[in-house]
């Protein structure tokens, strides 16, 4: 196979996850996080089990401008680009006007701003193969307003919306675009987003990240619009979506708050 599958956030978690998955399948990927030894790590690992091509960048897709350092190194390296994987982001938990703003702001830049820029500069390309995919990760928190963690559920909305928006439009390409949802998962997530103190309450709802990303892959191949992963989740985003949102949103305060 020479197909190529760019990946973001490709050093923890889910990320890694479906590197592994779309290696043992025989896709050539180029790999895309903030941790040089990570990447190289994984690149050397993934190059020995599955004899696959593999190229690293070190990249903070959180700086303005590196989505599209991204896509013109992706573009420079291949022309058969066929997969993009937009799976780098993360979370900050906290009351919204006592969270630095240069915080939230970057985390804002990296969960909407590098989705959107790195795929309209990769979308040229990806249109000229013959099938080709896009898997944005969402999360659950994309269907419900979450305080305490507002702009986080509130970038996570926008992707879900984005997704199926350009979903629409692409109809008649050759891209198909979906939307992973996941809901609690066991990676770095919440120690980064400041959540150790909830991690026990986690631990119960924990999903495994080979176990998202092979319902993500699973539903990305099958052109699926949204995938949300697990039975719990799927009724917890049914619900989120059907209740009263002061409801909803008194719930899922109760759950962050300090």
């Amino acid at each position: 196979m020479t197909e190529y599958a760019l990946i973001t956030g490709a050093s923890k978690g889910i990320g890694k996850s479906i590197a592994l998955l779309l290696a043992k399948a025989g896709y050539n990927l180029l790999l895309v996080a903030r941790s040089e030894k990570d990447l190289q790590e994984l690149s050397a690992l993934l190059q020995k089990e599955y004899g696959i091509q593999t190229a690293c960048l070190p990249a903070d897709l959180s700086e303005n401008g590196a989505a599209e350092k991204v896509a013109d190194w992706c573009s420079s390296y291949t022309s058969e680009l066929s997969i993009l994987i937009n799976s780098a982001g993360y979370g900050v938990w906290g009351v919204f006007t006592e969270l630095p703003l240069s915080d939230q702001m970057n985390m804002l830049q990296l969960n909407i701003n590098a989705v959107v820029e790195l795929t309209y500069h990769l979308l040229p390309l990806l249109k000229q193969q013959k099938q080709a995919y896009i898997l944005n990760i969402s999360s659950t928190a994309a269907y419900q307003a979450l305080p305490s963690f507002s702009l986080y559920a509130a970038s996570k909305t926008f992707i879900l919306n984005y997704s199926r928006a350009i979903r629409y439009e692409l109809q008649h390409s050759s891209v198909s675009v979906s939307c992973l949802c996941p809901g609690p998962t066991d990676t770095a997530f919440a120690s980064r987003a400041g959540l150790d103190a909830f991690a026990d309450l986690a631990e119960k709802f924990n999903m495994l990240p080979e176990e998202v990303a092979q319902s993500g892959l699973k539903g990305m191949f099958s052109k699926k619009a949204e995938i949300i992963p697990g039975f719990m989740n799927k009724i917890s985003s049914f619900f989120a979506g059907h209740l009263p949102k002061a409801l909803v949103e008194r719930v899922g305060a109760g759950l962050y708050s300090r």
